[in-house]
């Protein structure tokens, strides 16, 4: 709907303000509110986001120095560093469960509940989410599924260790090494319960979205960060199935004596009972999962720069259209790529021919919009934002990780990279480090909507700098160990000649992740004290366009106190011509802007076009102001 109504009805849904008294509990903890949610989802995620940190700088000290004893590991980590040296089974386990929260807690969970619960009502113009009450169960499974992963630790057998993505025999096989038994079970009722989060979330995303927009919200009229939030809850609700189907039978094979991954095993001098399995219907069902799981990261994250690019720039987003169809393009082709993580598997060279042509193709809408993005950068009238800053970290990372993938989509040179350290240099640029970034302009941005108080920038500016340079000196450098043949998840480098050169290459990549891991100290006192000590923050502090900005600073139940605002125009009216101010709000009707409308901002509507041609007609030099 784009009319020039100079009178709009608005649709007469007013909150419950006589709603009952909360108690700390159903305010704080078994909240139902979306913006609680967001809140709980995001400090869970932090949490944990820190834990996985610390995980990566005990192997990263493994590394650097293998013949060094710290007695300060034996007092952190107990019987697993006898002596202050990281056994190496404990070594797998520290990697695995590091890759498993990133990738799922922090990056999937941390990223999507957070800005999904806090933004879809909000932009969409809703009361709350479709359902509340799966919103809050969403969150809960999601904590349930992080207690279950960390009690792993007390465990006498350890965590799991076969690696995140837990291939078979050591994940099937209880008695293969300590992290194959117990911990192994724990791994996989966790990851149930947050598949079980997942879906919850998303099927709650979709429905908001699909049903509770406000007048005039047309899915034309929704910001990028929907489109977004939205195709990502999609993929999350097709792709996350497989997953639960692949554990099950996973369960199956430990505890019921079946064979669907094991054939032919011999342990010491036993050879186990099953035949007929094979591996590699695991890394099938995995990777279905784990390739869509790639996008599940790092689209919210596009879409949430996409918001504060073009916030920013105080320029519209340079072809919303296109980044768009680009999001749905990505969201359909990651279904069809998964076995390009399988090249070495034996696959047919046909198979890996098909896989190949639709990897690169999945390449073309990530280059869209990485080209939409520089161009809203270009000319714009750039606000250096923590926020934007934290956003054109993103587009680096995403153009400098994403380079490196057409390399390994290439099936013949994948097979010389495939697991050397530069596959981990290349994931860990194009989709940690990049959806990390993203996160973190998200909650630079949107910290004033969820909290009411403004972050620090200059502590932010200190934050953003250490971490972006402190990122490409740990991963820029992994890349030449795997030119080199330099396998990942070695618990040593001094065990083959040709990887003792690297070894300096280890040290100086460990004190660059050290300093990463101390920028954070910036973020994490920065985030906690602004919370409670911060400056209060105004209602549109980055004068933006969108309608969670138009709610009230206090948190309400309902987000708008009276009726839910009307939407007359798309989200992206930035320094438009003819217009006093450099944007013009998504509520704000036609009829208010008669000097700055264009002719495709009526979408066809004669009616509308007929009374913008009498008023530039009656005022002419007021219509040549645009």
């Amino acid at each position: 709907m784009s009319t020039i109504a100079l009178h709009d009805e608005h649709n007469h849904d007013h909150a419950d303000h006589g709603h009952h008294k909360e108690t700390l509990i159903s305010k704080y903890i078994f909240s139902m509110d979306h913006k609680m949610i967001a809140k709980q989802f995001l400090i869970t995620g932090i949490i944990m986001a820190v834990i996985a940190m610390g995980l990566s700088i005990l192997f990263r000290i493994q590394l650097a120095w293998p013949d060094k004893n710290f007695p300060f590991l034996e007092t952190f980590l107990g019987k697993w560093a006898e002596g202050g040296r990281i056994k190496p089974d404990f070594y797998l386990a520290l990697v695995t469960i590091h890759g498993t929260i990133m990738v799922f807690f922090v990056l999937t969970a941390g990223l999507s509940g957070t800005f999904s619960n806090l933004l879809i009502p909000l932009q969409v113009g809703a009361r709350d989410m479709a359902s509340p009450f799966l919103n809050m169960l969403s969150y809960w499974f999601f904590f349930m599924a992080c207690v279950i992963m960390m009690s792993s630790f007390f465990i006498q057998t350890g965590p799991a260790s076969g690696g995140w993505t837990v291939y078979p025999p050591l994940s099937v096989v209880a008695k293969a090494m300590p992290g194959s038994g117990m911990g192994m079970t724990l791994w996989l009722i966790s990851m149930v319960l947050f598949v079980a989060s997942s879906l919850m979330g998303g099927i709650n995303y979709v429905s908001t979205i699909l049903n509770m927009r406000t007048k005039g919200m047309d899915l034309w009229k929704m910001p990028l960060t929907i489109w977004a939030f939205f195709l990502t809850a999609i993929l999350g609700i097709l792709s996350f199935p497989v997953l639960v189907a692949g554990v099950v039978l996973m369960v199956f094979d430990r505890s019921f004596g079946t064979s669907f991954y094991l054939s032919d095993i011999v342990m010491g001098t036993d050879i186990l009972p099953n035949e007929g399995g094979s591996p590699i219907l695991w890394q099938h069902l995995f990777w279905f999962l784990g390739h869509p799981e790639v996008y599940i990261v790092i689209m919210p994250a596009l879409g949430i720069s996409s918001e504060v690019i073009s916030v920013n720039s105080r320029k519209p987003i340079f072809g919303y259209h296109a980044m768009v169809y680009s999001l749905i393009g990505i969201t359909v082709l990651s279904f069809i790529v998964w076995g390009h993580h399988m090249f070495v598997t034996g696959m047919n060279p046909l198979l890996g021919g098909v896989f190949m042509i639709t990897t690169l193709i999945i390449a073309v809408p990530s280059a869209v919009k990485t080209f939409n993005y520089l161009a809203t950068l270009w000319r714009g009238n750039i606000r250096f934002t923590p926020a934007m800053l934290f956003a054109i970290g993103l587009v680096s990372f995403f153009i400098s990780g994403g380079l490196t993938g057409i390399f390994l989509g290439n099936a013949s040179l994948d097979i010389n990279l495939h697991d050397t350290y530069f596959v981990v240099a290349h994931f860990h640029l194009v989709m940690g480090s990049a959806a990390i970034f993203g996160m973190l302009a998200g909650v630079y941005h949107w910290f004033p909507r969820m909290f009411g108080k403004m972050m620090n920038a200059k502590l932010g500016y200190l934050h953003f700098w250490l971490t972006f340079i402190a990122a490409y000196l740990v991963f820029f450098p992994l890349h030449f160990l795997g030119l080199d043949g330099v396998p990942r998840r070695y618990y040593a480098f001094t065990e083959f000649e040709f990887m003792k050169k690297w070894l300096t290459v280890n040290v100086f990549v460990t004190w660059a992740a050290i300093m990463a891991a101390l920028a954070q100290v910036a973020f994490l006192f920065n985030f906690f004290y602004s919370i409670f000590k911060g400056k209060v923050a105004p209602q549109n502090p980055w004068e933006s366009n969108t309608l969670e900005w138009t709610a009230p600073v206090e948190h309400i139940h309902g987000n708008w106190p009276g009726e839910i605002p009307t939407v007359y125009r798309w989200p992206y009216d930035y320094s438009k011509p003819g217009h006093d101010a450099d944007f013009i709000p998504q509520t704000v009707p036609f009829s208010q802007t008669m000097s700055s409308n264009l002719p495709h901002d009526f979408e066809g509507n004669a009616e509308a076009e007929k009374i913008q041609q009498d008023w530039e007609l009656a005022n002419p030099v007021e219509a040549n102001k645009g």
